[in-house]
This record gives structure tokens, C-alpha cells and sequence, in this order.
């Protein structure tokens, strides 16, 4: 029979690879050629998915998206404010996976300057998130846990430019990731009645595999 190939896997692979060439050159030095190097396959197979450049960059922003919603998934966290908090906070470099998604995309803002494409989908990204934070500040208000006079989508602009803004400064060492966190924790707590958890944000489950 003939092999199967898992298509996806190979996608991924290669964003990884395109990951690892932003973060170390930014995303001027991304070309299919560097990437393919970089993933150890040819520049044929990259462009077997990838026909151009931006293709190879809108999919790769999409793997971060991916990644950072498998992250809150695997979360514990209850309750709204919880919940909520955990969400943001995965823009947060408390780990290498997170550091590195940071520097990237820090990358893809700055590339988005030149690039109309990027910065659309990267105002889509905000925007969806926006929305959810937004959701969940409503069922906030809902529980009673947050104040009935917040406004939730300017409450939900306001979090999100905050958790944007502290994750750049500690991409940069200006702040520490406790310390941004603690900046988040206390603007939260003035929105919420019921204070964030202080412990720093669940980190991934490792995934077990075993044959049954």
C-alpha cells in the first residue's frame, strides 16, 4: 500500500521551520528557500504548499492561533474571571513555546506595516479576540461577578492592548513575567469583584500516547 502522508504535519512542520527562521532574522529573512532549509525538506515540497511567501505566513500565523486556543482548552481554570484571565495571559512569555510566539509575533506586526494582507489578518485575530474577552466580561456581568456599568467591548479593547502591550516588554526584558502579570492581575482586579488567582497562567499538558 502506499504511504500516507500527513499532510497537515508537513504544514505545520514547515511553519515551525518558518517560525524558527523569524524569530532568530525576523520575517524579512523568510523566503521559501530558508524556510525549506530550515525544515530540512527541499524547496520543491514547500512549494508543493505553499506558492508564495505570504501563503507560507498566513498559514503559520494560523498554527500560533491554533496553538494558544489548545493552551486555554487544557486549562483548569473555572469560572469567568478564571477563565478570562487565562486566555490572555497565554500572550505572556512564561515558557520557551510562548517566548518564541512572542518574538514572532512581534515579527509579524512589525512585516504588517508593509504588508496589507498580514495586517488583515492579524486585525481579524484582534478582533476575534476582542469579541471573546467581550463575551466573557458579559457573562461576567451575567454571574455578578463584574460590575453591570463596564462597557464590555471597551473593557475587552482595554484588556486586550494591556496584555498586547506588557507581553512586548517582557518579550524586551523591560519587565519581568511576574511582573507583567502582576500588572495584568491588578488592572483585572479593578474590573472583576472576585480577584484573579495568583498563581502564573496552567501550563500545557504533555500528551501521552500508549497503545491500547
Amino acid at each position: 500500500m502506499p504511504k500516507l502522508v500527513d499532510h497537515h504535519e508537513r504544514r505545520t512542520r514547515i511553519a515551525d521551520a518558518l517560525f524558527q527562521v523569524a524569530a532568530t532574522d525576523g520575517i524579512e529573512a523568510v523566503s521559501l528557500r530558508h524556510v525549506a532549509a530550515a525544515a530540512g525538506v527541499t524547496t520543491g515540497m514547500v512549494q508543493h504548499y505553499f506558492r508564495t511567501k505570504e501563503e507560507m505566513l498566513l498559514f503559520a500565523l494560523d498554527v500560533i492561533g491554533e496553538r494558544v486556543q489548545a493552551r486555554v482548552e487544557a486549562s483548569t481554570a473555572r469560572g469567568t474571571g478564571a477563565m478570562l484571565r487565562e486566555l490572555l495571559v497565554q500572550q505572556l512569555p512564561f515558557d520557551e513555546p510562548r517566548r518564541a510566539e512572542l518574538r514572532v509575533a512581534l515579527a509579524f506586526q512589525a512585516y504588517a506595516v508593509r504588508s496589507p494582507a498580514i495586517a488583515a489578518r492579524l486585525r481579524e485575530g484582534h478582533e476575534r479576540l476582542r469579541d471573546v474577552v467581550a463575551g466573557q466580561i458579559r457573562q461576567a456581568q451575567a454571574a455578578g461577578e463584574a460590575s453591570r456599568t463596564l462597557d464590555p467591548h471597551a473593557s475587552a479593547t482595554g484588556l486586550v492592548a494591556l496584555v498586547e502591550g506588557l507581553g512586548g516588554l517582557a518579550a524586551s526584558g523591560s519587565l519581568g513575567p511576574e511582573e507583567a502579570l502582576a500588572a495584568f492581575d491588578a488592572h483585572l482586579s479593578t474590573l472583576f469583584r472576585q480577584a484573579a488567582a495568583g498563581a502564573p497562567p496552567a501550563r500545557p499538558r504533555r500528551r501521552t500516547t500508549g497503545r491500547s
